[in-house]
């Protein structure tokens, strides 16, 4: 049977000539509007990539975090790179055609570090969303500038604190410091003469800067109060940048929500609802700072003009004191008009999240078989460490899967001794996309185990000054953590296999019709796995932190194969600048 296999798959790589293959592009973010990021190229297969060698490699000269995905059209390839600068490489041979370097706004303060996840190319142009909070159009044929608007001002958005821990701290004496300066790091997507965008950054959050060695994030720290601003997806015309509509992520008039208990689908919370009923008149205004970060590319239903995207957690992070009720829509899959930008559903996942459970993962459209017919559905791979599918029409849930990642103390609340909680801040699955296999019916997602204590802590008293409580959520140095991709079963919502990696996997996957998945590590292994077993079939060793999502694509009979290495310093893995591609030896 396995030789049989073999013998197809060369069969089809035969078949795919240049006489006989056309150009495969790789056009938009997720591969197609759909966000599943299965190529039904097969040429490298299982049984011929281990043959797989480097064909080219652009280097950037700029090292730091690098998460974006390329676009491959017109035999070019768009890529973005830290702190926005884009550059349109020859597909086939690495050559660089032109270099836009972007100039940010002096003194505008980075609220998520340098990264960005890509470009989108349509109808002539290249649109990038900037750290600075702005939405560029570049001419896709020489990189210059068309049009430049800002999507929000991030002076008005700036909510600033800055406090010293005393001496007596656990922590030791350290500086608190943050702000809420806005961003945007999401790939934009275009549909119909639009460009869809989101921003980042308002999901208010300080992070302890500290003298620990070797921390790779520094303690989150959460205070109440009023500190943040709302979050939006907008969307821009693509020949003026006129701003067409925009959705807020918080719902002013019903931001209490229900005043839930549990999960939608179940799940203690531990909330003490008597007393944020008690506590709701206090904070008249909690809905102005409501936070809700938007930080994945949407998914669009062309056929039923809608779109798909997560939201992040509300504003002040960790501390939900200051903020009573379910704080609608954050930390929500939330399904809009694409013409209009009006709300159709939402689910939210964590109603009063207090643990930073954004929706990170972009969302991925699929039929679904369920009771003899074919559903149109969303799945959602959470950073709470489930995959929901939800029927993409009405919202209803059809399956939560299986857990694809430990789960322990999960929704509890922090206590002065500190609980360890499984997932911890950084997921379950972070920002990192997924794959589906939909004629499988076949996740593939990459994920993070790695424990964080979840501490109840003061400031003391002073003559001038009352006590301050504040929580801290610490990712846990001296513990073992570890990343797993899982092949996730949708029909039945349990795991097909799992594969656990030496570290925390974040950057995304690709899944092609030669049966593989590919996924980098932050150790720098870029890796090729069996589909349909997880073992890995085929490594190459990179210099730096393999921590963005591959992208393939075939010209003139030839596939190739392309991912970004350049780290992640939330993570701690080595910065590069290596646009890295790959064909089969010849």
């Amino acid at each position: 049977m396995h030789t049989l296999k073999r013998l197809l798959h060369l069969l089809g790589a035969l078949a795919l000539t240049p006489a006989f293959a056309g150009d495969v592009e790789w056009p938009t973010y997720g591969l197609d509007h759909s966000n599943r990021r299965y190529a039904s190229i097969g040429q490298i297969n299982t049984a011929n990539v281990a043959t797989l060698t480097r064909a080219w490699a652009y280097q950037s000269g700029v090292k730091a975090t690098f998460q974006a995905t390329p676009i491959m059209v017109d035999r070019k390839v768009f890529l973005s790179l830290p702190f926005n600068d884009v550059v349109a490489l020859d597909a086939v041979s690495g050559r660089l055609l032109w270099r836009y370097t972007h100039m940010r706004r002096k003194d505008y303060p980075l609220c998520c570090g340098p990264a960005n996840r890509g470009v989108a190319v349509a109808d002539g142009k290249v649109f990038i969303g900037t750290v600075d909070a702005r939405l560029v159009a570049l001419d896709a044929s020489s990189g210059k500038v068309l049009w430049d608007v800002e999507v929000a001002d991030g002076d008005s958005a700036r909510r600033e604190s800055v406090t010293t821990l005393t001496e007596s701290d656990p922590l030791r004496k350290a500086t608190i410091a943050g702000q809420s300066g806005v961003g945007i790091a999401m790939a934009p997507v275009v549909h119909k003469g639009k460009v869809l965008i989101g921003v980042t950054g308002v999901g208010y959050g300080l992070h302890l800067d500290s003298d620990r060695d070797g921390a790779p994030l520094g303690a989150v720290v959460g205070f109440a109060g009023s500190y943040g601003r709302p979050g939006f997806l907008a969307a821009f015309d693509v020949n003026t940048g006129k701003r067409v509509w925009q959705f807020d992520t918080i719902a002013p008039s019903h931001w209490e929500g229900e005043f839930r208990r549990t999960t939608p689908d179940g799940v203690p919370l531990h909330r003490d609802i008597e007393k944020e009923r008690a506590d709701l008149p206090k904070y008249p205004d909690a809905a102005r700072y409501g936070g809700g970060s938007a930080w994945s590319t949407p998914a669009i239903d062309a056929e039923n003009g809608l779109l798909y995207f997560g939201t992040g957690n509300p504003s002040p992070q960790m501390d939900g004191s200051s903020r009573p009720g379910d704080n609608l829509y954050t930390v929500s899959l939330v399904c809009l008009e694409v013409e209009t930008g009006r709300i159709r559903w939402h689910y939210q996942q964590v109603p009063h999240d207090q643990w930073g459970y954004d929706v990170a993962s972009p969302a991925v459209l699929f039929d679904y078989p369920l009771n003899g017919e074919r559903v149109p559905a969303v799945g959602q791979a959470a950073k709470i460490g489930w995959y929901y599918i939800h029927n993409r029409l009405t919202g209803e849930l059809l399956r939560k899967s299986d857990e694809f990642v430990v789960h322990q103390n999960t929704f509890t609340n922090p206590t002065p001794e500190g609980q360890v909680i499984l997932p911890g801040v950084l997921g379950g699955i972070n920002w990192s996309p997924t794959a589906v296999d939909e004629k499988r019916l076949i996740a593939y997602v990459p994920a993070i185990h790695w424990p964080v204590k979840y501490t109840k802590r003061a400031i003391p008293a002073t003559q001038e000054k009352p006590a301050l409580e504040y929580t801290t959520l610490e990712p846990l140095m001296d513990v073992p953590r570890w990343g797993v991709l899982s092949a996730i079963d949708l029909a039945t919502g349990r795991m097909k296999w799992q594969h656990r990696t030496a570290q925390p996997l974040v950057g995304g996957v690709l899944a092609t019709a030669g049966e593989l998945v590919f996924m980098g590590e932050g150790n720098g292994r870029f890796n090729a796995y069996d589909a349909a077993t997880g073992q890995t079939l085929w490594s190459d060793q990179l210099d730096a932190g393999v921590n963005a999502p591959p992208i393939t694509w075939q010209i003139d009979g030839i596939q190739y194969v392309g991912v970004a290495a350049g780290g992640n310093q939330i993570f701690g893995y080595k910065a590069g600048d290596t646009f890295q591609v790959y064909r089969l030896g010849q």
